[in-house]
């Protein structure tokens, strides 16, 4: 108040700038879809989806170098733009645009969703040659709202972009070119389990709000200290909160969605899901359990282990079973959230979450690359019916494309954590933290598993080298130049961070200094 007057509340869009950026250029193409003819669609979106995510990215560097980690949340508090958020940012946005070249196939995605499978307007659609070019608009919402979750300070801000992240995703699952009815099966599953989902994180929010009077994670974590009598508020809004983020991470028993959403989506978007869906996810995790609900750590650290035992173990076991070459990633990808959850619960003092905080950091960047360039390489090999999912379909493949064969073997050894691979680094990273902070049963857990899970990333690289290819197999397709340099820039970071990871674990460390605004 000043001289009768009321000051208008100081919104800092400089901070910002890389997630507004993102929104705008999402708004731009929904305009281009509705006012541009549908010749011009494409040419207007790709350009306008890369340069959004790639000034997005730059603006994050220049937040973090020019100006510093700023210390008080932005928004009027409602958002967290602290050294983890400034990370996460710039690892979404560089495997998103790095996603994008994938998306960019015209042979990923259905010419017109709304026909019906094999029916005439389906082949007339295909005639005609048109293109899905929705999924650039939807590509960037959705990443827009990748951008706000782990940044979000306030629950109720954390659900809005819960929303924007997912609903695009629901809709994308489903516009596979090939295999169409299985696309839509995914879409679908996806929909309803991620609404169960969203469900349990709101109504979690609410019990939270009944118990500390705020949304807001700062005041969640005063109150846990003052407020008595609502214990049955606290810890049942804190499960509920917990059922509706470690599904998004895909964590044991919420794992159910992932091989099947998976399996069905064109291949192009579970890339962009399998790597910055699962970034977003636990940074989201990191500030609720750390940030708001830190000082319940007591409480919710035995749960958590359970969880993460069991999703190590249902990740490793479980892929050993997959025939599908692509519901085998997802269960590796169950088996990864389970190795970081062990660094999420490495808690207790400064600077023991400090070591843990950046271990989680570098292992995200270092997994998201090789799970991006993983499902490059399962694009480029197909048969009459499109992707060759099926495991017998990859026998011989070392012999008929070895350079591929050899780049995906490599892809499979760094999830496998072998040394001199990025992998291996991040494995090492977040067990360190985790023994530091008295999990050792959880690492011996851990690495058990990465055993288990060797042997099928080994069974896969013995049946592409040492089997005899088969007089009818797969072929490899001629890669467009996206997908040439999605596979080149993932197998790059793979060997960089897993031969000179020091300069990335430097980041994470700077970026894990002063842990999160609170």
């Amino acid at each position: 108040m000043n001289g009768g007057t009321i000051e208008a509340p100081t919104i800092e869009y400089a901070l910002l700038a890389p997630m507004l950026l993102v929104f705008g250029a999402a708004i731009v193409g929904v305009l281009v879809e509705a006012f541009a003819p549908r010749y011009l669609r494409k040419s207007i979106h790709v350009p306008l989806t890369l340069l959004a995510l790639l000034g997005g990215f730059l603006l994050t560097i220049l937040q973090a170098v020019r100006d510093g980690v700023p210390t008080t949340p932005a928004a009027m508090g409602a958002v967290a733009v602290d050294g983890p958020a400034l990370f996460i940012w710039a690892i979404i946005l560089i495997l998103a645009f790095v996603s994008t070249l994938l998306i960019n196939d015209d042979e990923q995605f259905v010419a017109q969703a709304a026909a019906v499978p094999g029916s005439t307007d389906e082949e007339e659609a295909v005639r005609s040659g048109y293109a899905q070019t929705e999924v650039y608009p939807l590509l960037l919402f959705s990443v827009g709202g990748m951008l706000l979750f782990p940044a979000a300070n306030d629950l109720l801000v954390m659900f809005v972009a819960l929303e924007v992240l997912s609903l695009p995703l629901y809709l994308l699952c489903g516009l596979a070119r090939r295999r169409r009815l299985l696309s839509q099966e995914a879409s679908v599953k996806y929909f309803l389990l991620g609404s169960f989902s969203s469900a349990f994180f709101l109504y979690g929010a609410a019990l939270l709000y009944g118990y500390a009077g705020s949304l807001d994670l700062k005041a969640i974590s005063a109150a846990l200290g003052t407020v008595a009598g609502q214990d049955t508020l606290l810890f049942v809004g804190m499960a509920m909160l917990g059922v509706g983020l470690l599904f998004k991470i895909g964590a044991a028993p919420f794992q159910a969605w992932k091989p099947d959403v998976y399996q069905g989506a064109p291949t192009a978007v579970t890339a962009l899901m399998a790597s910055t869906v699962l970034v977003a996810a636990f940074g989201a995790v990191l500030r609720v359990f750390w940030v708001a609900l830190g000082n319940l750590d007591w409480d919710w650290r035995p749960v958590m282990w359970g969880v993460a035992i069991l999703t190590m173990i249902v990740g490793a076991i479980l892929a050993i079973t997959q025939t599908d070459i692509k519901r085998m990633l997802a269960y590796s990808s169950i088996a990864h959230a389970g190795f970081l959850l062990t660094g999420v619960i490495a808690t207790g003092a400064f600077e023991q979450n400090r070591e843990a905080l950046s271990a989680i950091l570098f292992y995200l960047a270092a997994y998201g690359f090789t799970t991006v360039g993983a499902f490059a390489v399962v694009t480029m090999v197909r048969d009459a019916g499109g992707e060759a999912g099926h495991l017998s379909r990859w026998a011989g493949l070392g012999k008929r494309a070895p350079v591929l064969a050899g780049i995906f073997a490599f892809f499979l050894l760094a999830f496998a954590g072998i040394p001199l691979t990025s992998g291996f680094f991040g494995k090492y990273a977040v067990f360190s933290a985790a023994v530091a902070g008295d999990a050792l049963p959880l690492v011996v857990v851990g690495v058990v598993t990465s055993a288990i899970a060797a042997f099928f990333y080994v069974r896969v690289i013995v049946l592409m080298f040492f089997s005899e290819p088969a007089a009818d197999g797969p072929t490899v397709a001629m890669p467009t130049i996206g997908t040439s340099a999605v596979v080149a820039l993932a197998a790059a970071a793979t060997v960089v961070l897993g031969v000179f990871p020091e300069p990335v674990l430097n980041l994470a460390d700077q970026a894990a200094s002063a842990l999160f605004i609170r």
